[in-house]
């Protein structure tokens, strides 16, 4: 961004100060807001999961090639455990393949690609979020990237849409906007990013500081596996209607069927019916 007025370049000392935290979150904040605005957007379905996620044909071409080398070398230890990981990388990658299956099903709603009213929202990165906005891309539509800066750089997925390609320096004013416009989220497996992003939502929800929305789990069996939320109802430190603030689904079709019911039985339409 070029400084025309010399702003930054004669104050940087004041602009990275602890003075000046709150104008450098305002920062953060609109830089994103002023383009999302502007591209029309009203509404967004965010995509949370793994940024480990391979695609399918990536994953079938390791697990060959691990096989083919341990054919010459059997007992080779390092190999062994290269197989394992192969073979996991083959069975995760069915989440790439239905993450993508869901950002085409979002990007083909409302009155079609250009329609930004409702636009699908990820993180940014590889894996989940890669999948989910190469779906949108794939049917044309457009889709936004929330990306952060990190000590081990992250960059942006190549399927974002362009203009609506941002990376944050603050975690917390990243968070704020994957929930200012969320009409949904839809959470595949993930890690301790996945885990992070799920409760922040739940806490919120659960203590009404955000409206209630369809909060998906893809993967009864890896859900169930990773967080046990009968042992927290058990425990009290949960109540039975908390576990009523998310579903688990499948698969894409059963996700994109239940954020357009839960809205359709509250009488509020996603989107509007065709005339």
């Amino acid at each position: 961004m070029q400084d025309k007025y010399g702003f930054f370049e004669e104050s940087a000392d004041f602009f990275t100060s602890d003075e000046a935290r709150g104008i450098r979150l305002q920062f953060d904040y609109e830089k994103a807001e002023v383009k999302i605005r502007k591209a029309g957007i009203e509404h967004t379905v965010v995509v949370f999961g793994s940024a480990r996620v391979v695609p399918t044909d990536i994953a079938q071409k390791e697990l060959a090639r691990v096989e083919k080398a341990l054919e010459e070398d059997k007992e080779n230890k390092t190999l062994i455990d290269e197989l394992k990981n192969a073979r996991r990388m083959l069975r995760q990658s069915i989440y790439y393949e239905e993450a993508r299956r869901f950002g085409r099903l979002v990007g083909r709603s409302g009155k079609g690609p250009e329609d930004c009213k409702v636009t699908l929202m990820t993180g940014g990165g590889p894996g989940i979020m890669e999948a989910a906005n190469r779906g949108a891309h794939d049917v044309g539509a457009k889709s936004i990237g929330l990306n952060i800066k990190l000590p081990h750089e992250q960059h942006p997925n190549p399927y974002i849409t362009p203009e609506l390609s941002f990376k944050f320096y603050y975690f917390g004013i990243r968070k704020l906007h994957f929930m200012q416009r969320a009409k949904a989220l839809v959470v595949f497996p993930g890690g301790f990013g996945t885990l992070d992003e799920l409760f922040d939502i739940l806490t919120l929800v659960q203590t009404g500081k955000n409206p209630r929305i369809p909060i998906v789990l893809v993967s009864r069996y890896y859900w169930q596996n990773t967080i046990n939320f009968d042992f927290l109802v058990e425990e009290g430190v949960i109540t039975p209607e908390d576990t009523e603030l998310f579903t688990y689904v499948e698969n894409a079709d059963e996700a994109w069927e239940y954020i357009l019911k839960w809205y359709e039985k509250r009488g509020e339409p996603l989107f509007e019916k065709a005339v």
